[in-house]
This record gives C-alpha cells, structure tokens and sequence, in this order.
C-alpha cells in the first residue's frame, strides 16, 4: 500500500542523548494513523551521503504523496519549514562518522539549489493556528540537515518515475524551545496541511536578512 507520507528524522548527534526530530516523527506517526493519514517513519544517521541514500532507497521503495524530512535545528526559536536546498557541503562540526567536507558539492554538476515542493506558507499558517512558534526559513545550513534536502529534491526532481511526489524539509527547535509533545502535534498539522494543499497559500514569508 502506497503511504501519504515519508516522515524522517537523525538519530542523536555530537554527544546528545536524544535528536528531537526523530523524537517528534516517533511521536508524530501514531498520531496521523489515528487519523486515517497513513505513514513510513525513518531514522536516518547524521551523515553526509549516507542519510539521502537512506532516503533515497525508501522514497523508491514506498512511494509516498509526501516527504518530509525532518532535523533539528538547536539555535532556532520555533520550527521551521524550509524554502530551498543549496549545493553545498562545509561542515563546521564532524558529522556521525567523522567526514568534515569543506565547500564541497552535494551533486557534482548539480543545480545551484532546489526549492521545496510543500506549501510551506499554508504548513507556517497552521503552525500558528496551533500556537506553536515558527515560520519560514531561508536557510537550511550546509551541515547533514541541507545535504538531505538537496538529495531528497534532486532525486525528485531526476527521477521521472517519482513523478507528484512532493518533498521538503522542517527544522524542528530544541525541546527547551518545544517540547516534544507540542512539537510532534504540530508536525502533524503541518503534514496534514501539506496533504490537503496542492498550491501554497499567497502569504508573506520574506525575510530582510
């Protein structure tokens, strides 16, 4: 049966006990099933390469509606989903198994960058419909987190036969900012949205800096 939904998260990361965007796909999933949204959760480890592989294998296994993949975001003050994917690896930090690329590229040959394919300003209306803090972003990093996202939509974008597939990524805030529980919650209304909006609504999600 082919799922709504693709839901990632990475495991625990530079000594962390606990990744709350697996912590929030765990926590999530259930929740959709309950309403009749059905969904394939993966954890994906934080590694250049390797995680959009991962990916990659279950998107063409599953062939979802949807993907989203998920990452946290530690220094943010809300979940963010995000706009575009950069062609860029610069790791100021290892990642999961030691590879520290600097200014290397995620394809080689590859567009400059993607854009998202959800309706990411209908998802930041209903974060703010549910009370939780969020709202675009324009920026996805060049660590892991951006590295997915740009293998998730160039293989979309590549791959004739993962045509209507949609796919993005949402950073999730440190559970100080969220907890898990209202972040899981929100998560769900962000894919709910997604699954329900074909075109993204015409609001305001600029930002000057």
């Amino acid at each position: 049966m082919t799922p709504d939904v693709l839901l990632t998260g990475f495991t625990p990361f530079a000594g962390a006990t606990v990744n709350e965007s697996w912590e929030a796909v765990r926590r999530a999933a259930p929740i959709l099933r309950e309403n009749g949204i059905t969904v394939e959760a993966l954890e994906l480890p934080v590694e250049f390469g390797r995680a959009g592989e991962l990916l990659a294998a279950a998107v063409r296994e599953h062939r979802p509606r949807l993907v989203v993949a998920t990452g946290l975001a530690a220094g943010r003050r809300g979940i963010t989903p995000e706009r575009v994917a950069i062609n860029v690896r610069d790791a100021r930090i290892p990642d999961g198994a030691g590879a520290s690329p600097l200014d290397d590229p995620v394809v080689e040959g590859g567009p400059v960058g993607y854009f998202t394919t959800l309706p990411i300003k209908a998802m930041a209306a209903q974060l703010h419909a549910t009370g939780v803090p969020g709202s675009i972003s324009q920026t996805a990093g060049t660590y892991v987190c951006n590295d997915v996202f740009y293998l998730l939509q160039h293989l979309l974008a590549t791959d004739a036969s993962l045509h209507g597939i949609r796919g993005g990524f949402v950073h999730v805030p440190s559970a100080d900012v969220v907890e898990p529980v209202p972040c899981a919650r929100a998560l769900v209304a962000m894919v709910e949205v997604a699954l329900r909006t074909e075109t993204d609504a015409a609001l305001t999600g600029g930002a000057e800096h």
